[in-house]
């Protein structure tokens, strides 16, 4: 069956072409596996609440934007009745029966893992499509000052505040003399704009969407994740070709469902911390179904993901088995007015399985965090860049100072190839079980060795974190993070420019964070740790007899080199093998934008030197030590990485990094 909706419908209709619903989820609450939804054009301010899922792949529901990106779900309700207050400032009355059950500017945001200190309100005031900033008194509104801890600092002078009068939320604006009654002016209304409030509807597909606009709360792992849009805890959807912007927390969510019993206990019970009630949430989760044939294997794909305030794509557990690619994801968190452990462009716990490729990753605070149980995950073919604070930001906290990717208390197998990494600070490695194979890598390492367990001072609080069975979700084990069992392979580390507010960020924190937070590129944050000889040599019969007052059960684990490059004093670790390091040369790199495309500028070709390099393959890696799984395709195929980042396929004797040839490397990135 084929439903048909316009918005500009002149009267409620029964779906047919010659008369349409008025509103999407009018066909939502009809539509059965097999069916397709085409919208109209238009602007559909509501919330769409799909009642049915799919029978299967074959069997989805289909809803479609007759005209890409024609079709617009806001979660966001104009507002027209501005009085002028006082200078700059104006106030609007809205009716607290516009909200329902869910007052926006009533609802502060909090939960496990979030470090703001002032109650920000899931609502927002747009204007003209750009949120503006909330104020924390009515002062700060008719007297507005530049918050230097945003990325976009003139902006932040346009600010708001809220209040309650009675039946009605008053607000306060401060449009910077634009007369609100003549501007677009938005206000959020609701909480999500396509999500079921249900959980198990599967095999749905979103395609060619703008959605915008939500009041989303808080998404931590513990917790309830919600999006703007998602699949709320079931299988097999298929977001595509969609704008998805402007939630106030998270713009797609693939995260866990309502446990009641396990619901922000951390901040609400505070009896045990935030990583004891994530196991908790995770063996719960596995007894109620989680597993690959009821949750997960999702596809998000070629979307853009935009000006979201904690993630563009949010997920723990639900994701599992997923793909996301093609996709651009930009300006996350650049309001700086979130503030917790919960932010990036995307960030996945238990990715497990799941595979993120050709997406490009900018001005987001972080590109990706991948934190817990990153096992099977593939990131591939990616380009970085943006993903720390511009100069002149003001830095709040240590999460704030970001990176291209965050892999967290993972055990692997965590597979990083063919990307290139562009920001001052490449990856945050407080991990192990990881491999990085022909990726162009311009900034440092930080955090290895580090930050992996709960920051006691007189007493140990190392974080037990779980590993599961080769592409199953089912738990095999817990285990604290050892460090290293880090694989580097034909990678181009290229030293650029260090910051030196950067520097002086790590400085005024404490000398501790000058040693996590080290900005040269290169493996040496892995000086000494054990070659695998080394480290392996040391267990026998006799050493698991005679291992009492020995540490070598819970030393750092072995670090694997090869074919690695270094350029402007980019540097190897210690016990790097087969590598070449050019100090005679200054390599330039530098992304090149027009119109929206990005290309490389470098003469890294001139002097890229050709030597014996690895051909890398799945059974070169090895097994990620903990889980004792292979770097390997989801279906346990073997991986040998003759494709570039283009797909191009290398030569017998392959060079370093993610292009094939020079010819690769001018091409367009994105």
């Amino acid at each position: 069956m084929i439903y048909y909706v316009a918005a500009d419908a002149s009267r409620p209709g029964i779906g047919t072409k010659e008369s349409p619903f008025q509103t999407i989820d009018e066909a939502a609450k009809i539509s059965v596996g097999g069916d397709e939804v085409i919208v109209a054009p238009g602007i559909y301010r509501e919330y769409v609440n799909p009642i049915n899922g799919g029978c299967d792949d074959a069997h989805r529901i289909v809803y479609r934007s007759e005209v890409p990106l024609g079709a617009v779900i806001t979660g966001a309700d104009a507002v027209k009745n501005w009085v002028h207050y006082k200078g700059n400032v104006w106030m609007a009355r809205i009716p607290n029966g516009v909200f329902g059950n869910y007052n926006p500017y009533t609802t502060v945001i909090a939960g496990d893992w979030y470090f703001a200190q002032d109650p920000v309100h899931t609502g927002e005031i747009y204007l003209n499509g750009k949120s503006m900033y909330e104020a924390f008194s009515l002062e700060e509104v008719l007297n507005p000052t530049i918050y230097e801890g945003s990325w976009d600092q003139e902006a932040t002078i346009y600010k708001w505040f809220t209040g309650q009068d009675g039946e009605f939320t008053v607000l306060y604006a401060n449009f910077q003399g634009a007369e609100p009654n003549k501007e677009e002016v938005e206000i959020n209304v609701r909480r999500n704009c396509f999500y079921p409030d249900k959980t198990g509807v599967g095999y749905i597909t979103l395609s060619g969407f703008v959605v915008k606009q939500a009041a989303t709360t808080w998404a931590p792992p513990t917790a309830y994740q919600e999006g703007m849009v998602g699949p709320h805890w079931s299988q097999g959807w298929i977001i595509e070709d969609c704008e998805i912007s402007d939630s106030k927390c998270s713009g797609i969510s693939l995260g866990k469902y309502l446990q009641p019993n396990n619901e922000n206990k951390w901040t609400k019970k505070f009896h045990k911390d935030g990583t004891q009630t994530e196991r908790d949430a995770i063996c719960q989760a596995q007894v109620e179904g989680w597993n690959k044939e009821n949750i997960g294997s999702h596809i998000v794909r070629r979307c853009n993901i935009h000006d979201c305030g904690q993630t563009g794509i949010v997920g723990h557990l639900g994701g599992v088995f997923s793909i996301i690619e093609d996709n651009h994801i930009h300006h996350i968190n650049n309001k700086q007015d979130l503030a917790g452990a919960e932010i990036g462009g995307i960030k996945m716990h238990a990715a497990i399985d799941v595979i993120i490729r050709r997406n490009h990753f900018h001005h987001c605070t972080r590109g990706l965090w991948l934190d817990w149980q990153a096992q099977g995950t593939r990131v591939t073919q990616n380009l970085f860049h943006d993903n720390v604070p511009p100069k002149g930001t003001k830095i709040a906290n240590a999460l704030a100072l970001a990176e291209d990717i965050f892999v967290e208390v993972s055990h692997g197998p965590t597979l990083i190839d063919n990307n290139l990494l562009l920001s001052d600070c490449a990856c945050r490695l407080s991990t192990q079980g990881i491999a990085l194979v022909h990726n162009l890598i311009a900034g440092s390492f930080t955090w290895v060795g580090a930050g992996t367990d709960n920051g006691g001072r007189h007493l140990p609080t190392p974080r037990y974190t779980p590993y599961h069975m080769p592409h199953r979700t089912e738990v095999a084990g817990f285990m604290t993070i050892l460090h290293g069992d880090a694989r580097f392979y034909n990678n181009i580390f290229v030293q650029g420019e260090i910051r030196q507010d950067l520097v002086e960020y790590a400085q005024e924190n404490n000398c501790s964070s000058l040693e996590m937070y080290q900005f040269v590129s290169g493996t040496k944050p892995y000086d000494g740790y054990p070659t695998p000889e080394a480290y392996f040599g040391q267990f026998n019969y006799e050493s698991a007899i005679d291992h009492f007052g020995k540490d070598f059960y819970y030393d750092h684990l072995p670090v694997y080199t090869g074919g690695n490059v270094y350029f402007n004093g980019a540097v190897p670790c210690d016990t790097e093998v087969n590598y070449k390091a050019d100090t005679e040369h200054h390599i330039v790199l530098k992304l090149k934008e027009e119109e929206g495309k990005y290309r490389l500028e470098t003469n890294l070709y001139d002097f890229l030197p050709k030597f014996e390099i690895p051909v890398v393959s799945t059974e070169m890696l090895g097994e990620a030590f903990e889980p004792e799984q292979k770097f390997e395709n989801p279906d346990g195929s073997p991986i040998v990485f003759w494709q570039d980042y283009f797909g191009k396929r290398r030569d017998i004797m392959p060079l370093a990094g993610p292009f094939a040839d020079r010819e690769q490397a001018v091409r367009r990135l994105f």
